[in-house]
């Protein structure tokens, strides 16, 4: 994922610290978790388009929504377009695990019609421009195991044990 620095980035507070939402013409296309210290520059939400703000308020209510647990009534259109036609489909894929339920990376590949493709689903996965959204927290390794997460291991714990998900 290469992150473009003519997005807009709004920070999202939670009880959880502060994440960073980006956004491009097209729609929601990277957040950020509060332990992500990569260089952002965030923007008043007064030098933003009406369009942007109204995205940046579906995007906090969503984010703040999973992280206490709930289905999120709305989501902004998100800007995929970074990603490989590959991981796009990945991605698409995962938008469809339902919250408080997991899936594994072997289900994911057998959906997206490449049933062999189970470690380019896994890199699928860690290069999601868009966590807790599009939900690669909730895909796990064979036997349930919790596999990797590409902002650590505790924050997929952290999202799953919020979504009242049990891991062996």
């Amino acid at each position: 994922m290469s992150a473009n620095s003519s997005w807009i980035r709004l920070p999202i507070a939670t009880d959880l610290g502060e994440f960073v939402a980006g956004y491009s013409e097209r729609g929601l296309a990277e957040l950020r978790f509060p332990s992500d210290k990569r260089g952002a520059t965030v923007l008043p939400s007064d030098k933003v388009s009406s369009q942007i703000r109204q995205w940046h308020r579906m995007t906090a209510a969503a984010v703040n929504e999973i992280l206490g647990g709930r289905k999120p009534r709305a989501f902004p259109p998100f800007d995929l377009s970074a990603g490989t036609e590959f991981q796009q489909s990945v991605w698409r894929s995962m938008t469809k695990i339902p919250l408080g339920q997991t899936s594994s990376y072997g289900a994911l590949a057998n959906a997206i019609g490449k049933p062999k493709a189970v470690r380019a689903v896994g890199g699928a996965c860690g290069a999601n421009p868009i966590p807790v959204l599009v939900p690669c927290h909730r895909v796990l390794a064979a036997n349930n195991k919790i596999g990797g997460f590409s902002s650590g291991l505790d924050w997929k714990r952290k999202l799953l044990a919020r979504e009242r998900v049990n891991l062996l």
